[in-house]
């Protein structure tokens, strides 16, 4: 939360912060833009995001506008992180931002980007992945997370 934006700020985090992460921040941002500021980081981020997470966000016509990867560091320098919200166990163990007392949480998620197949293939991978983490994140919205 910033000082001249009173919304908390949620920062999704995975190891490479091209797909799990990335789609948990458009989706926060789609659903409740309203209520909270979405980011997304990874520990190891990649070069670019994962060109079937920005397909799978396009077909349900989420925005991925400004969607780049990022490092946790560099969101722990510009943001003060209200809820921290691991998806995958590897960032959860090498996370540097602490989630104890910013409403912490770990969603164990699959990497959609290690997926084998053909591109059909791969891209339901990646659509069964943007709905576990839209499950998630609907239930994670009914509960009192817009305070501080």
């Amino acid at each position: 939360m910033s000082a001249t934006d009173q919304r908390p700020t949620v920062l999704f985090l995975c190891t490479g912060n091209s797909a799990r992460s990335q789609l948990a921040e458009a989706l926060l941002r789609h659903l409740a833009a309203d209520r909270f500021v979405a980011l997304s980081a990874g520990t190891r981020p990649a070069a670019e995001v994962h060109p079937l997470a920005l397909a799978v966000l396009e077909e349900r016509g989420i925005p991925t506008d400004g969607l780049t990867p990022k490092t946790v560091e560099a969101i722990g320098q510009k943001h003060e992180v209200d809820h921290l919200i691991t998806v995958c166990a590897a960032a959860a163990e090498a996370c540097p931002i602490s989630g104890e007392g910013r409403g912490g949480e770990h969603w164990p998620i699959d990497d959609p980007a290690a997926a084998v197949g053909s591109e059909s293939e791969r891209l339901d991978v990646f659509r069964a992945t943007l709905a576990t983490i839209e499950q998630r994140l609907r239930r994670w919205l009914e509960q009192d997370h817009d305070r501080r």
